[in-house]
């Protein structure tokens, strides 16, 4: 079976270079790894000299060692509380910073730490605004804009979908 953190690291790769498809393959295993619209899907199969039946490749799964950002959630839920009807009006002029996948965000690296970012903080293309765990895999995400956190759009903890906007952000 293949080594979490070589697959950690080939996902995180995909993402940095915006790569929709992987594949590899050595004497003993061979792994293929997609990722589109929905969460990254890694399929595996050992590779025998003898043919036998297709391969049925299923999705690599484990046991959640994750942080269950239940003790951390306060503060940005309170961010994320105050929208409303007169929020829908202050909106132009806004840029979102949307999910680039399917997964469950954090908005802070650990349940103990402050988060990334509140609304009125300065964000930088390289800023990380939070982390999104798909498949035991978290992917930092970038702000990608220069600006100021106007409003946080999501819970911590919560499942996001692609493109789902996660913070809106006055340019600078």
């Amino acid at each position: 079976m293949i080594d979490i953190r070589k697959l950690k690291e080939l996902v995180r790769l995909m993402v940095e270079n915006d790569l929709s498809e992987l594949d590899l393959k050595d004497q003993q295993e061979t792994v293929t790894v997609k990722r589109g619209s929905a969460a990254p899907i890694v399929h595996h199969a050992p590779v025998y000299a003898a043919p036998a039946a297709p391969a049925s490749y299923g999705a690599v799964t484990g046991e959640s060692g994750l942080p269950a950002g239940e003790a951390g959630g306060g503060e940005p839920r309170a961010a994320s509380a105050g929208g409303g009807g007169a929020g829908a009006e202050d909106t132009s002029g806004l840029v979102p910073i949307n999910s680039p996948m399917v997964g469950t965000v954090y908005l802070a690296p650990n349940p103990e730490s402050p988060p990334f970012v509140t609304a009125g903080a300065s964000v930088g293309p390289d800023s990380t605004v939070c982390i999104i765990e798909a498949m035991k895999v978290f992917s930092e995400i970038k702000a990608e804009v220069s600006g100021t956190i106007e409003r946080v759009l999501v819970q911590n903890a919560k499942a996001v979908q692609y493109g789902q906007p996660l913070f809106l952000v006055r340019p600078s």
